[in-house]
Order: C-alpha cells, then sequence, then structure tokens
C-alpha cells in the first residue's frame, strides 16, 4: 500500500484556518473585535507579517470585515456576498437554463409559501414598492430584469429561512438575468411577470401560504415557457453574472 507524503500547511494558513476554526465554534462572535495582529503573531508564535496574510484570506471569504478605525471585527457573511462567488463557480461549470430552472422551481414557491407565513409587515411592503418601481421602469420602457431578480430576492428574504436564502440566491443571480432577452421578443411576457407578482404578494399579504406557492409556481412554469416560444435554448450554459462596476 502506497501513502501519499503530506504536505506542510503554510503558516498563514494554519493562522487563518484557527481563527476560522473559533469563529465556527462561536468562541468569535460576529461584530467582536479581533485581537490586533501584534496579539494574534505572539499567540501564534509567528511573525506579524504571516498573521497580516492569514487575516487577508479570512477578509476575502467575508469572514472578517473592516470596521470604524480599521479595527478588525468577525462578520458573519450575507447571502449577498456569497453569491456573486458561488454563481460564478455555477457558470464556470457551463450549468444550463433548464438545470437552473429545475432548482428554482423546487425553492421559489417554497420561498413563497415561507414568506407567507413569517414576513413582516414592512416586507410585505417591500415586496408592492417592487412591483411600483416595476410599473415605473416598463412606462419608460427599460428592462425589468434588475427588478425581477430583486422581487424573487426580497420573496426568500421574507421567508426567514437562513438555508433557503444561501441556496437560491446565487441560482436567482443567473437564472433572472436569463430573461433579459426574452422581454423584447415576447411583449405580453412583461404583463404576465406583473400578474405573478401581484398574485405572489397579494397572497403573502392575506398570510395565503397555499396560494402564494401556487402562484410563484406557476410564474416559474410560466418564465420556462417564455424562454421556449422565443426559442432560447434550454440545454444552453447561462451567462456568467455581470462583476459590479
Amino acid at each position: 500500500m502506497e501513502f501519499r507524503r503530506l504536505q506542510p500547511q503554510p503558516a498563514y494558513r494554519q493562522v487563518s484556518a484557527e481563527i476560522e476554526r473559533r469563529i465556527l465554534a462561536g468562541a468569535l462572535k460576529p461584530g467582536e473585535a479581533l485581537p490586533s495582529e501584534a496579539e494574534l503573531a505572539a499567540g501564534f508564535g509567528v511573525n506579524r507579517s504571516t498573521v497580516r496574510e492569514g487575516i487577508r484570506a479570512l477578509e476575502s471569504e467575508g469572514l472578517l470585515r473592516r470596521a470604524a478605525g480599521k479595527r478588525l471585527v468577525i462578520a458573519a457573511p450575507r447571502a449577498a456576498d456569497l453569491a456573486p462567488r458561488a454563481a460564478r463557480a455555477l457558470a464556470m461549470q457551463r450549468v444550463t437554463f433548464e438545470e437552473l430552472w429545475s432548482v428554482a422551481l423546487a425553492l421559489e414557491p417554497m420561498a413563497a409559501r415561507l414568506a407567507a407565513r413569517h414576513a413582516a409587515p414592512a416586507e410585505v411592503a417591500a415586496l408592492a414598492d417592487t412591483i411600483a418601481r416595476t410599473d415605473a421602469v416598463l412606462a419608460r420602457g427599460e428592462s425589468p430584469a434588475a427588478l425581477d431578480t430583486e422581487f424573487h430576492a426580497l420573496v426568500s428574504e421574507a421567508a426567514h429561512n437562513r438555508a433557503l436564502l444561501l441556496s437560491r440566491e446565487p441560482v436567482g443571480a443567473l437564472l433572472y438575468p436569463a430573461a433579459e432577452p426574452l422581454m423584447p421578443r415576447l411583449p405580453q411576457a412583461n404583463d404576465r411577470m406583473q400578474a405573478a407578482h401581484r398574485h405572489v404578494v397579494e397572497a403573502i399579504g392575506r398570510r395565503d401560504e397555499a396560494g402564494a406557492e401556487l402562484w410563484m409556481r406557476r410564474h416559474i412554469v410560466d418564465f420556462r415557457r417564455g424562454y421556449e416560444m422565443v426559442g432560447l435554448a434550454l440545454d444552453a450554459p447561462v451567462a456568467p453574472p455581470a462583476r459590479p462596476e
């Protein structure tokens, strides 16, 4: 039997791994200040440049952030922070519209049902505001794709289920912008989208879980039907998400 020779980890990775372990164990909590570089260097028995490199790795992963006075504090990564990276990974795997749509069909109706159960009045109002802003965008002849993405993200936030939010965010970041080429080629698409959004929000507002789930499911099925009607390929890889400017 052959064994692969073990490779020692660089010191900075050991530093970042130990700090991450303490964060995940709850010994270091979100909002709590991280000890200074000097304190960490003394504690780990390494130089400050090694600590600095380990900290940079944790910042890039969203586990640390700079607070006032440039002091580092523990951060809980938000779904919106993690989604672009996960969406790029999906795009690099060349996932297709069909694959993303299948996941959306499972998650979006669930999110609507949970939103009808848990949404606060302010969250329902935010959803209604998105519909009103979409009306204004359409009246100007502009694309509603960004607001459509926002609408579905708000429904998921109103569901108050962190596992669901983290699961659907990267899928939504890729799937809903894919509707952009569909809108100009299918004149009725915008009206159908807005009608479905209104039904979903009305059901959420009256705590109608079955109704919210039903209308969201119809909306997601309709999205795929429109994609087919304009001749877009369901098995083609989706475009990677645009990087923010």
